[in-house]
């Protein structure tokens, strides 16, 4: 290497105008219709090769579960093993390529995502995830452009972290990958999060062995096609659609794993990491964790909250996307005097919302991803109807063409309900009512009558309000929001992840979670050779 290169200064990835007339608008749309118009065979990828298995699952939209997008190809044990295989044998070249041209491959893919492939990405996550497209361009678009970017950006600063030398000595900090392979596990709900989780550890010069969500798995392919057009080397990145027990059989318990870098529900996390600790005296190093789980986030409401804003936040924080993030609202605090005003505001909001089609663009939510997720959430919303400690206010189901859950608003009547306390994922917002007085005793309730701790919002116009509520809550939530909306964290402003049952709080989208996946190695060099054994102490007097 003949010089020192600085990485290209990252922004944000700016938003696309998708509103009538603009040629944005129009372009997706063609795609849209495209991809609709067809069913993807889609193969397992193992160092660079396409596989097709005898056992195929297909993918449908979610807003119309008998229209069939594709095809998937699953991963069994032989692929599985071939795939471990082949992210070690592209190690050493991958590890040893220069890291200018790692970058240069993911700053390629920003580039490529931001124009070329922008379309082609945001409508495989509208039809396969049933996102509107204003939640598929800050997913799929922009946070995905800002992951690359800035993780350049991050790996670049961890790289010039140096120690300290002194006289005649050179200490230097090489950050070398992890030993043995990555296993990248990513939910259906964010194609950003799916696209991160497998590229930020091949960054540091891992290579990954990853496993999409079988519901995500369309614009997971093309995600993965994206990586190669950007010029990913083969068997850096191996692509395994697969049956999750699979993986924790034959993967989990590898003596060559390195680290898992994971994002979906508390229980599976908690299980894979149980794997891991009954194997830890057979693997070759200890594998590195990080985890981003569960949420049951809040919106902790002050008596002198801004009722309008308030509003707004409760609807959009529980609902965008069908409440189907980590980060949405689906608990809130609400003082006695304010109750009657945001319950209407809410009620009145939910009525002008439009459920349906994403590919309609007046569509507000989309359908729940799948029968599972949809028959769940079913269960909470009858089991309240039938509660005497619960009253349904607004909501209802229907699946008859898409699994389509109406925006839906619980009154809690103790604020222990169900409802109040555990993870549902789906459009569903349980409010509990406290008395303006018992504001200490209702902060200590949001605090601990859940075991989780992603994110949470408060609304106050009262300054000595917001300090208390905030030191109150403190370890509440580990991305926390003042007069806003719990949701919308974005790269480079708001490091994303929490703690508790939530996850190990590595904050994606930031230089925190990118070390994770280094091991460093410390350096010191002598330039004068160094004689004599005795030491000054020992001399006589």
């Amino acid at each position: 290497m003949n010089g020192i290169f600085s990485v290209p200064l990252p922004a944000n990835e700016p938003l696309l105008d998708y509103t009538p007339g603009a040629p944005a608008r129009e372009s997706l749309k063609q795609e849209l219709k495209r991809q609709a118009g067809s069913i993807l065979d889609i193969p397992v990828f193992v160092g660079g090769k396409e596989i097709r298995t005898d056992k195929v699952k297909e993918v449908v939209m979610p807003h119309d579960h008998g229209h069939v997008l594709a095809r998937v190809h699953q991963a069994g044990e032989a692929e599985l093993r071939q795939a471990m295989d082949a992210a070690m044998a592209a190690k050493a070249s991958w590890a040893a390529m220069p890291s200018e041209h790692r970058q240069a491959i993911f700053l390629k893919a920003a580039d490529l995502l931001s124009g070329p492939w922008r379309d082609r990405i945001n409508a495989s996550t509208m039809l396969g995830q049933s996102k509107t497209v204003l939640q598929a361009e800050i997913d799929s678009a922009c946070e995905l452009c800002d992951f690359f970017r800035y993780n350049v950006a991050y790996a670049d600063q961890i790289y010039r972290m140096q120690p300290e030398s002194s006289p005649g000595i050179w200490n230097r900090m090489e950050y070398r990958p992890l030993d043995g392979f990555v296993l990248a596990i990513t939910p259906f709900n964010f194609t950003s999060i799916a696209g991160n989780l497998p590229t930020a550890p091949a960054l540091m010069g891992n290579t990954v062995v990853w496993k999409p969500a079988g519901t995500a798995s369309l614009a997971s392919y093309y995600f993965y096609l994206l990586l190669k057009e950007a010029g990913l080397p083969d068997g850096v990145i191996n692509f395994i659609p697969s049956a999750g027990s699979d993986v924790g059989r034959i993967v989990v318990s590898d003596p060559r794993l390195g680290g898992i870098h994971f994002t979906g529900s508390t229980a599976t996390f908690q299980q894979i990491w149980q794997q891991v600790g009954c194997n830890i005296a057979n693997y070759g190093q200890y594998p590195r964790l990080v985890g981003e789980t569960g949420g049951k986030d809040f919106v902790f409401a002050h008596p002198t909250a801004h009722v309008e804003s308030l509003v707004t936040a409760l609807v959009r924080g529980a609902f965008e996307y069908q409440g189907q993030k980590c980060s949405a609202a689906s608990r809130a605090y609400i003082p006695q005097s304010l109750w009657p005003q945001v319950r209407d505001g809410i009620v009145a909001e939910i009525e002008k919302l439009k459920v349906g089609d994403p590919a309609q663009f007046d569509t507000f939510m989309g359908a729940v991803i799948d029968r599972t997720s949809f028959d769940k959430i079913k269960g909470y919303i009858d089991k309240a109807r039938a509660a005497e400690d619960a009253e349904v206010l607004i909501g209802g189901c229907d699946d008859s063409k898409g699994y389509f859950v109406q925006p839906t608003v619980i009154l809690a009547k103790k604020p222990d309900y169900v409802t109040m306390v555990e993870e549902i994922f789906g459009p569903v917002l349980t409010v509990y009512v406290y008395e303006d007085a018992a504001l200490d005793e209702a902060l200590q309730l949001c605090d601990t009558c859940t075991p989780y701790g992603l994110t949470g919002a408060i609304f106050a116009r009262d300054r000595q309000a917001l300090v208390m509520m905030e030191q109150s809550l403190a370890h509440a939530a580990g991305n926390f929001y003042l007069n806003d909306k719990p949701t919308g964290a974005v790269v480079g402003q708001q490091p994303f992840g929490g703690s508790r049952a939530s996850g190990t709080n590595d904050k994606a989208g930031s230089l925190l979670n990118m070390i994770r996946w280094t091991s460093p190695r410390a350096i010191k060099e002598n330039f004068v050779p160094i004689v004599g054994v005795p030491y000054p102490y020992m001399e006589e007097a």
